[in-house]
């Protein structure tokens, strides 16, 4: 068994992130000073842990700052073109580490901290989780902030500051229980307000067609106050902005609306405009058609179009006089990502802006909000496209439904020129869904009005252009692109795995860390013993410390010479964590049949939240923790096998488990799930996935060879074959013994003896409609764990197959996915080049 890190080891891992020079130490130990006394604890003589967390924070802000305002001021003098990231989700988690890191501080934090008697580890975890997002789509967004600065791109990412984001999951008797997210009670020292930059934003109201044009008149008007955050690129002294808005009732808000009498009311009254940024709505996959999410859904876009233009206008630094009037240039200077359809209103409201208030006329209009914005599509999943009924439209946003049936028109006069008397094919394409409740179709909105549509891995975008969107790729097959996805190797490797990282650095230097396609480069080392053995002692480390993590938080012993076997996600019956149940019901009948042979051992962990309304999600994770509560008690099977559920997945947690997981598991239905990056996180820190051709894994299959990965199960071709004929859960169940006797003893009570029948409902879904098709898989999925089993036996062949998948990520870096949006979609030419150092003359 591995010996526990010492302090000396763990504080020598973060070497490859740039040596402690004694200057900086001694520079920061006085910063670190002054803050402490002068901005913390002037008025008390003792200091708390929190106090030192924000003394320590405020100095590295303080690294920041320079570079922020010479970037800003490089980007007027340069005036690039700009790009604006639409996103209703940045899902940031902690930022102290991450700053110190691409600032190359971290040794010299680290050096600085331990000098002072301080554990720099304990400090990090006083920080709060930003957690404004919900899974993929927010972190996505996230890692895209980080490799758009590394790459020297001027780009803003737009988003709103939710008061509470993403709800804290607590466990309670097995059950999900959500907590407010209070992310904000201590303060933020990583964000500024900028009230000057404060912008109104319009609701309800009526319009009025005039001689002098069309005005939208009588509305209600909330204030968009924003709060900038530094987005630090990796040592290249560039800092871009996230700007988030919060919502602010104006001074007379609902005040000239009461007599004198009625004025607390009308001031109690103000939560109601404020109400817009407090809470992110916690769904997944799903669209819930709520006035609050489109109020949200157009604030944020109609403060970020007014900063946009302001921006493009007045372009140079500290100007405030407009230097550009002609919008016709927009296109050159602007580009703007729509993440999703949640941003899709700002294709009407530019159109507004262009027509309404700077007079162009609608097809000069058109053209500049075609070519400025694109989309980006991250599912296929009928459930989760945004449709909203026009009667929320026209009560809302009165302007922007006349706006929409406009473009829908002359959308449809087109249309019908292309495709004569095909009349089906109008109604499938038209943006208003006819209906008893008519609704807006966002993704058809969206595609109209973008030149470019992308999906976000290659199967995904080739579902795109053959079901979901055909009509309108037979139409305009320019406008398809695909852009796989990708993840930031400074937070997901060197940050999160500072041993890993420094064993690659060892042998192919640390360059990779900024060109990811440099791993392929450990393959002639793939026979290497020194490399295999520094490779697996670096994930027994890793294990170790998450082991006793988990002993601290769950009171449960773990075996860190067992499997590591992990599904974190959103709990959702697509991800498919029943089918994960139903193996591990298996093994452990198997384990309780035959209790003296030799088993691999396994820790199976499954973790993630589940959309407070999603009833079924909300039985599976009970059903989780209930097959936990009997395996992990059973003498018979020891610790052979346990089953943890690991409480409040987010961020920061997936940081502690992905580096310690061996085993990764990506089981969704093909042709669900869209991309994934989870996957991606895994395969680089060094696990072996087990998963589906789904998503991504078909991309990090050919990367890293199919052979280095554990394929199983249907096709997204032998769905569609399935979907045809019919899929017959119960022929499965009669046909496979072992299937039979996990669902007989789920329904049976064995797993609930208290609520014999707990579980019913999923057995229900499971034999009579299940859309994702788990006993399908089920077979294929069980051998398919019995080879992993076998070779887990075999820690130097395990250890090549990791070592062949890391060498196989390079694809899957965030800044090639963003230098392929910037080169094909924006229209922008990434650039590794250093700007100056603030201390550095110009």
């Amino acid at each position: 068994m591995a010996k526990p890190l010492t302090d000396q080891d763990k504080r020598k891992q973060i070497s490859v992130r740039g040596l402690a020079g004694v200057e900086n130490v001694s520079d920061l130990k006085t910063n670190f000073n002054r803050h402490l006394h002068f901005t913390l604890v002037k008025d008390r003589n003792v200091a708390t842990k929190r106090d030192y967390y924000f003394a320590l924070a405020n100095t590295v802000r303080d690294y920041l700052v320079g570079r922020w305002i010479r970037t800003q001021q490089h980007y007027y003098e340069k005036d690039p073109k700009r790009v604006y990231y639409l996103s209703l989700e940045f899902y940031m988690g902690r930022t102290l580490q991450n700053t110190m890191v691409n600032l190359a501080l971290e040794n010299a934090c680290d050096e600085a901290t331990y000098q002072l008697g301080l554990d720099m580890e304990e400090l990090q975890d006083m920080e709060e989780d930003a957690g404004l997002g919900n899974g993929g789509l927010g972190r996505l967004a996230a890692c895209f902030l980080d490799s758009m600065a590394s790459l020297g791109l001027a780009a803003y990412g737009y988003g709103i500051r939710y008061e509470f984001g993403i709800f804290n999951q607590k466990i309670v008797e097995g059950w999900q229980v959500e907590e407010a997210d209070d992310w904000l009670r201590y303060g933020n020292p990583w964000e500024k307000a900028r009230p000057e930059y404060m912008r109104p934003v319009h609701f309800y109201g009526r319009v009025e067609h005039t001689d002098q044009g069309v005005k939208w008149v009588d509305t209600q008007v909330v204030l968009a106050l924003p709060y900038d955050t530094p987005i630090p690129g990796y040592r290249n002294n560039i800092v871009n902005t996230m700007r988030l808005w919060s919502a602010k009732a104006p001074c007379d808000f609902n005040l000239k609306d009461f007599n004198v009498g009625g004025y607390i009311q009308a001031v109690l009254d103000r939560n109601l405009a404020e109400n817009i940024s407090r809470v992110l709505y916690p769904n997944d996959n799903f669209f819930e058609g709520k006035e609050l999410r489109l109020k949200q859904e157009y604030f944020v876009v109609a403060a970020t179009l007014q900063d946009i233009i302001r921006r493009f206008k007045a372009s140079k630094f500290g100007s405030t006089e407009f230097v550009r009037l002609d919008l016709s240039t927009l296109p050159d200077k602007v580009a703007i990502q729509l993440n999703d359809t949640h941003p899709a209103l700002a294709i009407p409201e530019l159109m507004r802006i262009l027509v309404d208030v700077e007079k162009l006329t609608w097809a000069k209009a058109w053209d500049i909000v075609v070519r400025t914005c694109a989309y980006t599509n991250h599912t296929v999943l009928p459930e989760a496209l945004e449709r909203w009924p026009v009667d929320l439209f026209q009560n809302l946003l009165p302007r922007h439904l006349e706006i929409i049936y406009e473009i829908n028109r002359r959308h449809l006069e087109r249309i019908a020129k292309l495709f004569p008397g095909d009349l089906d094919r109008l109604r499938r394409m038209s943006l208003v869904e006819e209906g008893d409740d008519k609704k807006i179709n966002m993704a058809h909105l969206c595609i109209v009005g973008s030149h470019a549509v992308n999906g976000v891995a290659r199967i995904h975008s080739e579902i795109i252009k053959d079901t979901v969107f055909k009509d309108f790729y037979e139409a305009d097959p320019e406008k398809f692109q695909n852009k796989t996805n990708g993840i930031t190797p400074r937070r997901w490797l060197v940050m999160c795995n500072p041993g890993l990282a420094e064993v690659i650095a060892e042998r192919i230097g640390e360059d990779y860390i900024r060109d990811l396609d440099q791993l392929k480069n450990l393959l002639d080392f793939v026979d290497d013993d020194a490399l295999i053995r520094d490779v697996a002692k670096v994930k027994q480390e890793n294990k170790m410390k998450f082991a006793a993590h988990l002993e601290e938080q769950y009171k449960v012993k773990i075996n860190p010479n067992s499997m590591f076997d992990v599904q974190v996600k959103r709990i959702h019956e697509y991800k498919r964590q029943l089918l994960n149940c139903l193996h591990i019901i298996t093994l452990y009948n198997r384990i309780k049949k035959e209790p003296n042979k030799s088993w691999t051992p396994r820790t199976v962990m499954i973790g993630g939240k589940a959309a407070p309304g999603y009833h079924t999600a909300k039985m599976i994770i009970k059903l989780i923790t209930s097959i936990g509560d009997i395996v992990n008690d059973d003498p018979v099977v020891g610790d052979r096998l346990k089953v943890i559920y690991l409480e409040n997945y987010r961020v920061t947690l997936a940081e502690k488990v992905i580096p310690a997981s061996d085993l990764s598991e990506q089981i969704s239905t093909a042709g669900t799930e869209a991309s994934g990056t989870g996957n991606m996180k895994f395969m680089l820190n060094g696990a072996l996935t087990i998963g589906t051709m789904d998503g991504a894994n078909v991309e990090m299959a050919e990367e890293a060879g199919e052979e280095n990965l554990f394929i199983f199960g249907m096709r997204v071709p032998d769905v569609k074959a399935m979907d045809k004929k019919g899929y017959d859960a119960a022929s499965y169940y009669y046909r496979i013994p072992e299937l039979k006797q996990a669902m007989d003893q789920i329904s049976g009570g064995l797993f609930s003896p208290s609520q014999p029948d707990l579980f019913k409902d999923l057995v229900n879904m499971l034999m009579h409609h299940d859309r994702f098709k788990v006993f399908a898989d089920y077979e294929a999925y069980i051998k398919c764990q019995e080879k992993v089993s076998a070779l887990y036996k075999d820690p130097k062949e395990w250890t090549k197959m990791v070592i062949h998948n890391i060498a196989g990520c390079g694809k899957f870096s965030s800044d090639r996915t963003i230098s392929q949006y910037a080169r094909e979609i924006w229209g922008m030419e990434p650039s590794l080049e250093k700007i100056a150092a603030p201390d550095d003359p110009r």
